[in-house]
């Protein structure tokens, strides 16, 4: 056990490091930080006016969660969607294109150990991209009293839908050498789960049910409402899970044909 840690611990480090060491990470940190940045300003801005107009006796109430936190959170994951691509388009192709891959499966470490040390690899460049979001976030608790659970459910989706998508990506990225490819079938693959269920208005019955479930939106929605549902965490778990044995799968063919 103590020994799969540590491999797994080893390949977690090299991803991580292969990231820093290139200017991919620190560019989509960069573009990361700057797009959720002029989010939040417009996002800060619209919740002043509207809580001056509630102050001055015109408008709604606001509140600070519902009407800034939620949709701001709501629009890193859009962010996201098209940045995560990016960070998993190069886990298994640069090792293919380069040929480490071989040198990687004939070392004595298990598929399960190299998949795993991956995704922990991707997932902490990930946390990254929410540490930008914590930092923002943890701004407002100086301009007032937002509250804290829904800011921690609406995290706790985003990680889910991170590691899902994640998931996916190293399937992906695990079939073929190109980068560009891995890149760009992931963000395809992403975004035909994120708008599956557009076409269930259409749907009836049983296939409208099925379109929404398998969502990744429709399981994400309630998080930032501060809902933490089981049903949505049993889908998250359950996708990654499957997106991982997908991956061990095809690292498994690679050892064969090698």
């Amino acid at each position: 056990m103590g020994s799969t840690v540590r491999n797994v611990a080893t390949i977690a480090g090299k991803e991580l490091r292969g990231y820093f060491n290139s200017p991919i990470a620190w560019m989509l940190m960069g573009f990361f930080a700057l797009i959720f940045g002029y989010m939040y300003n417009v996002y800060l801005e619209y919740f002043v006016r509207q809580s001056m107009q509630t102050e001055f006796g015109g408008g709604q109430a606001t509140n600070v969660n519902t009407d800034m936190i939620r949709p701001l959170l709501a629009q890193a994951s859009v962010v996201v969607l098209f940045l995560l691509p990016m960070v998993t388009m190069r886990t298994y192709s640069e090792e293919k294109r380069s040929g480490t891959i071989e040198l990687l499966l004939t070392s004595p470490i298990t598929d399960l150990e190299i998949t795993l040390g991956k995704f922990l690899g991707a997932m902490a460049m990930y946390l990254g991209f929410m540490a930008v979001v914590f930092v923002y976030i943890l701004a407002l608790f100086g301009l007032g009293s937002p509250e804290w659970k829904p800011i921690l459910s609406g995290f706790a989706g985003l990680l889910f839908l991170g590691a899902s998508f994640i998931s996916v990506g190293l399937f992906i990225s695990s079939t073929t050498k190109n980068q560009v490819v891995a890149g760009a079938a992931t963000f395809a693959v992403l975004l035909l789960l994120w708008i599956i269920n557009w076409s269930s208005s259409n749907a009836t019955g049983i296939w409208a049910d099925v379109l929404n479930y398998l969502s990744v939106t429709s399981h994400f929605d309630d998080f930032g409402k501060g809902v933490i549902d089981t049903t949505h965490v049993i889908y998250y778990l359950s996708f990654i899970a499957f997106g991982l044995f997908l991956t061990l799968k095809s690292v498994d063919t690679e050892r064969w044909r090698g």
